[in-house]
């Protein structure tokens, strides 16, 4: 950079185009693009945003019993997300601990 090497770079200036869809099957990829450019979402994208919602609304928990709720439902939520991304038990979404989490909103009331 300090050279000025990276300067008058094609596309410079402009939003990246991220179109890596290497993961989608060749022959799926024509339907995806067109189902994307409709403003379909995929399931495992909508359920990626329930997720972090859950566990936003967890952090924020006061109540022991609506913090086991909400544990149960993010327990279940990844377990359908590692079952929809069909991938090696060491890349799952980790699942929440209900004892750890019951620790944590009792140290929020004291």
């Amino acid at each position: 950079m300090e050279k000025g090497e990276l300067d008058n770079l094609p596309g410079s200036g402009k939003p990246l185009e991220l179109k890596d869809d290497s993961h989608i099957p060749p022959e799926m990829r024509i339907a995806y693009k067109i189902l994307k450019n409709s403003g379909y979402v995929p399931p495992e994208m909508e359920l990626q945003k329930e997720i972090i919602n859950t566990r936003e609304l967890l952090k924020n928990s006061r109540e022991e019993q609506e913090a086991y709720q909400r544990v149960q439902k993010l327990n279940l939520m990844v377990t359908r997300m590692n079952i929809m991304r069909k991938r090696p038990i060491n890349l799952e979404e980790h699942q929440e601990y209900f004892p750890k989490i019951v620790n944590k909103v009792r140290i929020k009331k004291k």
